[in-house]
């Protein structure tokens, strides 16, 4: 499969961007990935790239956007950090990839067994950590159910993903409120901002 071009990416529209995603994480199930020379894709973007989507994702090791959803080099910016929450570096990485290079689609993706979202549930303290912890516990808060404190803890997996998944939402809340260019571009149709869960034990991606 060759690298997307100019042509190939102004085709697409946000809503064939997320279908792209969605079919190729289906592929991804199934152990039926897009047969890819990376050395010609490699030689395609040399000189330019013409992604369709941009990726917001946890660092865990389980959760590789390329992989998840089937892509190649020069589909998809990928975007990194525990826990999947915005800055303003991350907004304004968001708003390069969108307004600048041409994606369609922002997806915020979180995923269940979150590491980061433990350490928020379990409150945890630890140098440099604490400061990105404490931007995952509103997440935390919002999450009303169950209200016994024994129950809000990484020991229970259900309470731990109900947060990831208030997290993502939230993210995205952040996204629209904080960046007037993606908000904007959202609201002509020029993209989409979604949210998706990734599930580690089985390899899905479902989309919200």
């Amino acid at each position: 499969m060759k690298a997307h071009t100019k042509e190939t990416q102004a085709a697409m529209t946000p809503a064939s961007a997320l279908q792209a995603l969605i079919d190729g994480n289906k592929r991804f199930m199934a152990g039926d990935m897009v047969a890819r020379n990376l050395n010609e894709q490699i030689a395609d973007t040399a000189n330019g790239q013409f992604p369709f989507a941009t990726v917001l994702h946890c660092i865990d090791s389980r959760v590789s956007a390329e992989l998840l959803f089937d892509q190649g080099i020069g589909d998809v910016f990928s975007i990194r950090i525990a826990g999947n929450f915005v800055n303003d570096d991350i907004l304004g990485s968001m708003e390069f990839a969108c307004k600048l290079a041409g994606t369609k689609l922002i997806v915020v993706l979180g995923h269940t067994a979150c590491g980061a979202v433990k350490g928020a549930c379990d409150h945890a303290r630890l140098g440099n950590l604490t400061t990105l912890i404490n931007k995952l516990e509103p997440a935390v808060e919002a999450v009303t159910e169950p209200t016994e404190p024994e129950n809000r803890t990484s020991k229970n997996i259900d309470f731990v993903n109900a947060v990831a998944k208030k997290n993502v939402e939230m993210t995205m809340k952040n996204i629209r409120n904080r960046s007037a260019v993606l908000k904007e571009m959202e609201e002509d149709g020029s993209i989409a901002i979604v949210g998706g869960m990734y599930d580690i034990a089985d390899g899905s991606v479902t989309f919200y």
